[in-house]
């Protein structure tokens, strides 16, 4: 799967930060970070942080921060080291060449993780908690994957296996001495014992948080009639130029997307193209076609002179399709709303959140004006927003995450403990995870039956099937096509 004789390299920070994180572990670290960063590097024991110079090429030189930590007091087991620069990616990406160049291998997905685990550094279920701690969307599944990691997981399953393997042993002793007037168990103590192990299981299973109800990024898409500032408010959000803006309409024929990292959520912005509402009635059937699925996209917009506007508009409508929240965006500047009352009829999202941008065109006291009129025109409250002054932009990220909590919570409102202290809410069960769980809660359930049955025999064995599968929770024999599919999940980096 992994040569551990190899040092390995790659980028471990994510593409939208400027500090770029390059990584590097194996039994050359030291020396191959040695003929690239000035000053070099003393072999001491400990962690190290060294101000320094890195070299991107033969003519180029940058300022780097080096993170030292020598084994085997590392994460990987190995000497690891960390070199933290303010660059671009052009650059980047010559610093991993040159890495490269000198006889580091690039890492594999995950491969940093797998070699922690492999050095016996954490056990698989915490190597398995790395990567939900890293593609967490929310603070549930976030809470829920660090109690992972910090191994709850297996304290719970050790704690079933020293029960199981009491009970079996008590069960194989009156096997093993079965011809001698003497009982270790009693029938009804043994269906007792077990039946408390099963409960235990169920437990554990019923009050995980299950990552297929939380791991997906839910979608928010922005919409609205063409120059109502929703490029704009898409680039405010994200922190970033990802959208054009332009004073003329339709500059944006695509769905623009990019990511958004809120106080609890994060989630997948979309800016879709303007709409332009031309016969209601038809784009209303068309747009109540695509949520069906039927996808028969009838033209939305009026006066469109070419393919690219119809395309425009079905991306639109598709996106808002698949968006879990609508930011519908009215400029509040504007003399009349009529248009962008026809378009509101044609858009039906899960949850809606009105925004008046543009506000600082207008005067506060004339603001205060026409966003009464505006709510009272679409029975609405509309958040006044401001992308020049940044007026209402944190309320309206705010307003965005609080509907993403909600929606969250509605997924798990069964689990009232998780609703009330997300702190306290169980670990996050991976798929593998929940199959060896209800694969024991069955075993379990047959051992009991044949107990019952007076079939000692069978019951033991039932039982050192329960006992295994459970056990196989942490791997202790660990198979390496397991390895490999639980690790090929994981970014390049971690």
């Amino acid at each position: 799967m992994y040569d551990l004789n190899d040092t390995i390299a790659a980028v471990s920070s994510t593409n939208s930060q400027e500090r770029v994180i390059i990584r590097i572990t194996g039994p050359e670290t030291v020396e191959k970070i040695n003929q690239i960063f000035r000053p070099p590097v003393l072999i001491e024991r400990g962690t190290r942080v060294i101000t320094g110079k890195a070299a991107i090429d033969e003519d180029l030189e940058i300022d780097a921060l080096l993170y030292l930590f020598l084994s085997p007091n590392s994460y990987t087991g190995d000497d690891v080291a960390e070199f933290h620069i303010y660059t671009n990616a052009a650059v980047t990406e010559a610093l991993i060449r040159n890495l490269l160049g000198r006889g580091l291998r690039l890492a594999g997905p995950g491969e940093f993780t797998a070699r922690a685990y492999l050095a016996g550094k954490i056990d698989l279920s915490q190597a398995e908690a790395v990567n939900e701690i890293v593609v967490s969307s929310n603070t549930f599944q976030l809470a829920a994957a660090e109690k992972l990691l910090s191994g709850r997981l297996a304290e719970t399953t050790a704690k079933i296996q020293t029960e199981m393997m009491d009970c079996l042993s008590l069960i194989e002793a009156g096997l093993d001495f079965s011809g001698e007037d003497i009982e270790f168990i009693t029938k009804d103590e043994a269906v007792d014992k077990l039946a408390g192990i099963k409960t235990e299981l169920e437990r554990l299973l019923a009050g995980s948080i299950r990552n297929e109800t939380l791991v997906d990024l839910p979608a928010v898409s922005i919409a609205g009639a063409p120059n109502a500032g929703k490029s704009s408010l898409l680039n405010k959000l994200l922190g970033e130029e990802r959208s054009i803006v332009s004073d003329r309409h339709k500059t944006t024929r695509d769905v623009l997307t990019g990511l958004l990292t809120l106080a609890h959520c994060r989630c997948v912005l979309f800016d879709c193209a303007g709409l332009t509402p031309h016969q209601l009635s038809v784009n209303r059937g068309s747009l109540l076609d695509s949520r069906r699925g039927t996808h028969s996209y009838a033209s939305i917009g009026a006066g469109q002179q070419d393919i690219l506007d119809e395309l425009a508009q079905q991306a639109a409508i598709e996106a808002l399709r698949n968006a879990s929240v609508v930011i519908f965006c009215v400029d509040i500047s504007k003399s009349s709303w009529l248009e962008d009352i026809a378009i509101r009829r044609l858009i039906e999202p899960k949850v809606l959140i009105p925004v008046a941008t543009k506000s600082d065109l207008l005067s506060e006291d004339l603001l205060a004006i026409r966003l009464a009129e505006l709510n009272k025109i679409f029975g609405s409250e509309f958040l006044p927003t401001s992308v020049v002054t940044s007026a209402g932009i944190e309320a309206l990220q705010s307003a965005i995450d609080t509907k993403l909590l909600e929606m969250t919570l509605g997924k798990i409102a069964n689990r009232k403990s998780e609703i009330e202290n997300p702190s306290v809410s169980g670990v996050a069960l991976t798929a593998r995870h929940k199959h060896a769980v209800t694969e024991a809660i069955e075993n379990i359930s047959e051992a009991i039956s044949e107990l019952k049955a007076n079939n000692d025999e069978v019951t033991v064995m039932m039982l050192r099937a329960a006992y295994k599968t459970v056990s196989d929770i942490e791997q202790q024999p660990i198979d390496e096509q397991i390895l490999e599919r639980i690790f090929s999940r994981f970014c390049i980096g971690k």
